[in-house]
């Protein structure tokens, strides 16, 4: 988990890594491995540039934590170098990985969700979820700058932490972490990943109803979400 600086949109949140798809995103597609364009289009259900998602994820993994999803083997440039140089703009990503001809691990990226602000919202993000295995020799530290603190912890104990408000943790976190503590072991958690395009996965849009007097907040699925049958 990494917290998010109080200036931020989420306000000193705890959060996974990630961020938003740059324009470079969609320049390396040839770079990504394990994954065909139509096949990343096809199981995040967008009519083209599937692609742009998983280097997004993989980028902003690297920028946020210096985990870096890619064959590293012939690399010849100080990482951490190359990560303060993209956090602060001065280097591009694109850059960076045709100099390099750098395989992008994105077929090790698993998508198992989806979630959009409600419509009601003035700002919205439609923010998708990836889990992958932490590589062999690579340990993450927060950038510093944008994020000022991280942590290693089970999702219980981060649900844990919620609950006693140790951790801000927004709603969409709160509902992946739940997902994520029903597993005991990364075997588990790894499978039932990998199994989610193929079982379908739901766009989670929460909505805002009055039940009984008071504001409550249903997803798909749940009982009075907005066009669902009773």
């Amino acid at each position: 988990m990494v917290r998010r600086h109080e200036q931020s949109s989420f306000g000193a949140a705890h959060a996974f890594p990630g961020g938003v798809v740059d324009s470079d995103d969609s320049l390396v597609h040839e770079f990504c491995c394990g994954l065909s364009g139509a096949a990343a289009s096809s199981r995040l259900g967008v009519e083209g540039n599937g692609l742009d998602y998983y280097s997004a994820a993989v980028r902003e993994l690297f920028e946020e934590t210096g985990v870096l999803l890619a064959d590293r083997s012939s690399l010849d440039e100080n990482l951490a170098s190359v990560r303060d140089a993209l956090n602060d703009g001065s280097a591009s990503w694109a850059d960076f990985v045709l100099r390099n001809e750098l395989s992008l691990h994105c077929g090790e990226l698993h998508y198992f969700g989806h979630w959009v602000t409600p419509p009601t919202q003035a700002k919205r993000y439609s923010a998708r979820f990836f889990l992958t295995e932490l590589p062999d020799g690579q340990d993450p530290v927060h950038c510093g700058g944008e994020l000022t603190d991280s942590c290693w912890a089970t999702a219980a104990e981060v649900l844990a932490a919620g609950r006693s408000g140790d951790m801000n943790l927004h709603f969409p976190t709160v509902k992946t972490l739940e997902s994520v503590a029903r597993h005991k072991t990364l075997e588990s958690l790894v499978d039932w990943a990998r199994s989610c395009v193929e079982w379908g996965i739901t766009s989670m849009i929460p909505v805002i109803i009055e039940r009984h007097g008071r504001q409550e907040v249903v997803l798909p699925g749940d009982r009075d979400y907005p066009g669902a049958k009773s």
